[in-house]
């Protein structure tokens, strides 16, 4: 702290207030001692048990897809690379509903892989499969660059050396690559995990609000706000309570 300027801490605690001072006030305007019976009518545990079934289905993807995806940008030389990279990290920037509407290009029943599948008798558009391809989507880039960033700092001497020792690629990469980067693999799991828990725009543009097939938490709150704005921010303090916790959890994980 000494080593900062002063004038450091007014801009500092501005951004605080910014981030704090809106969850202090949501937090003040629950009703306490309604609360228990806001958050649990059927259609928010409804919501959330299937926020929680989709957002992890949508964070074992992210690591099936998002591993392979991390090493190839973290360890390959080629041309082309770094706009490989840019489109990877595409939806990072890119706002949810323009995710939603590509997904619904490619994914709808005239979409250009829909529209084949719908012959084959599979409908992913505004079913629980659409919600975890909106939710992955959105929060494949999470894992992708934090697993990339660790991969490129870890570097490749300790692979190197096993594969000189005669150590095959697929017995280097499960013993020696993912247990050098296992602390940011888990905290990009994490983070996707929470990430997908949030997702909205994409979700309702892609997959709808279907009680108990599509309709997650954030889009429970979203219609809850008209109808019961009290249920509206009990759960709205509900979630923010688990996005605390996956944060915390995932900073816990992040290597020193």
């Amino acid at each position: 702290m000494r080593s900062l300027p002063r004038w450091v801490l007014i801009p500092a605690l501005l951004g605080g207030l910014l981030v704090l001072l809106p969850l202090v006030a949501m937090a003040l305007r629950v009703r306490w001692e309604d609360f228990g019976q806001l958050i649990t009518s059927e259609s928010s545990l409804e919501a959330l048990r299937l926020s929680l079934q989709t957002s992890a289905s949508s964070a074992v993807l992210c690591v099936v897809l998002g591993v392979p995806m991390s090493l190839l940008l973290a360890r390959s030389r080629f041309r082309g690379l770094s706009l490989l990279r840019s489109l990877v990290l595409i939806p990072l920037v890119l706002p949810p509903v323009v995710g939603g509407i590509a997904l619904l290009h490619t994914f709808g029943r005239q979409g250009l892989l829909g529209r084949h599948l719908e012959v084959l008798g599979v409908q992913i558009a505004f079913s629980t499969t659409a919600v975890v391809l909106a939710q992955t989507f959105v929060a494949l880039p999470f894992l992708v660059i934090s697993l990339e960033g660790a991969l490129r700092t870890a570097g490749t001497r300790y692979e190197a050396a096993a594969a000189s020792l005669g150590a095959r690629p697929s017995r280097v990469l499960l013993r020696i690559t993912l247990p050098l980067v296992m602390p940011a693999l888990l905290s990009g799991t994490v983070l996707s995990f929470a990430r997908a828990l949030g997702e909205f725009g994409a979700t309702i543009t892609f997959a709808g609000s279907l009680q108990g097939t599509t309709r997650t938490l954030p889009l429970e709150i979203y219609l809850q706000r008209e109808s019961d704005p009290d249920a509206a921010v009990a759960l709205s303090f509900v979630l923010m309570i688990v996005a605390v916790l996956v944060i915390a959890v995932a900073r816990r994980r992040v290597p020193a």
